[in-house]
């Protein structure tokens, strides 16, 4: 397949700000420093920046002179209106936003991205300001994903898939577990994917019992199970999968525990709709895992939100409240891992609709090759 990004349609950017203006309630601004999200409400891809938004929608982009072309162009293209100002140094930098405080009293600052030292000098800075945890503000209005966004997901999870169909055959040879990693990697960028998502996992043997096991050197024999979780970023947008496969037949054994994560995954799939709440789909697969005296080889949750970044809200875990919503794209991957063994997982990325879901991840569950 060969990615055409004009083919995939737009990504409402410029609608984002007055979104995040209208859910600042009880603050006066609110500065952005995670750069995922600067991403998501500006389209800005650097490296550096910070962003403060006011409740009436109005902002200052702040970065260095590295980006002085780039920020103008970005968000100029996708339609964001704040005022622009680069500064060479850090200190400068704040002195902008300070400048831009004047007259506010509270100002939240996202504690997920900045760090103890930062909220001193912020504190300190931008006084008498009061700065105040924000909450995930942003990360809630990035869950539901848009119809250019879900274009970009989709776009992802077919290239990891193409790249998979041609790779799959290469396990036959003997390749090794870092070597079939490297080879997928460079089979989703020749495809156009701009980076993978995370560093690939390829697990054989009894290196399937580590959930996140890094590639090694071993070459994958006969009989024995491979987990395969891979992505690819296509536009700054993640995908997510995970297929289980074996070189010709297991083994009874492994053939039922795959049986037994296959249906597992069915049910979790099955569960997700609009409105299900996260716990019950986690529940969908941990009950079958457990019914089949496995269930402290269930050692993960079942999933998570997908997006701009690869682990985003929701997480669709046992310890989790709250239910899903149109346009958020989640994983469902159990797993049963057995230390010195191996083990399975198997795992599609999904969009939640009002019927149920739409998977976006396409290859299917063959265990044996």
């Amino acid at each position: 397949m060969t990615l055409d990004l004009a083919r995939l349609a737009p990504c409402d950017v410029a609608e984002r700000l007055p979104r995040l203006a209208a859910a600042l309630d009880d603050l006066d601004a609110l500065l952005v420093n995670r750069l995922p999200n600067i991403r998501y409400l500006t389209g800005f891809t650097g490296s550096a920046g910070l962003l403060l938004v006011r409740g009436d929608a109005s902002g200052v982009f702040v970065s260095d002179g590295r980006y002085a072309t780039q920020a103008a162009e970005q968000l100029h293209a996708n339609g964001v209106s704040v005022e622009i100002e680069i500064r060479a140094t850090a200190a400068e930098q704040l002195d902008v936003i300070a400048a831009a405080l004047a007259g506010a009293a509270r100002l939240g600052l996202e504690e997920q991205g900045v760090t103890w030292a930062q909220a001193g000098e912020y504190r300190e800075r931008f006084a008498p300001v009061e700065c105040v945890p924000s909450g995930a503000r942003v990360e809630t209005l990035r869950r539901a994903k848009d119809a250019g966004e879900v274009d970009r997901i989709r776009a992802a999870c077919a290239i990891a898939d193409d790249a998979f169909a041609e790779m799959v055959p290469r396990l036959r040879a003997g390749i090794s577990e870092r070597d079939f990693a490297l080879d997928l990697e460079f089979a989703m960028r020749r495809r156009g994917a701009s980076a993978v998502s995370f560093d690939p996992i390829v697990a054989s043997g009894p290196n399937a019992a580590k959930p996140h096991a890094r590639p090694s050197e071993r070459r994958i024999e006969p009989g024995e199970l491979v987990v395969c979780d891979f992505g690819c970023i296509v536009d700054g947008y993640c995908s997510d999968m995970t297929r289980t496969i074996s070189v010709g037949p297991p083994g009874n054994d492994a053939q039922r525990l795959y049986d037994l994560v296959f249906a597992a995954q069915a049910a979790g799939r099955d569960a997700v709709r609009v409105g299900a709440e996260v716990s019950a789909v986690d529940a969908a697969c941990r009950d079958i895992i457990a019914d089949a005296g496995f269930g402290d080889a269930f050692s993960h949750g079942t999933g998570h939100g997908v997006g701009i970044e690869i682990h985003e809200a929701p997480r669709v875990a046992k310890s989790v409240s709250g239910t899903l919503v149109a346009g958020d794209i989640v994983t469902v991957e159990p797993g049963v891992y057995l230390p010195g063994v191996g083990g399975v997982r198997i795992e599609d990325t999904v969009l939640v609709t009002v019927d149920g879901y739409e998977p976006l991840t396409m290859t299917p569950k063959t265990l044996v090759i």
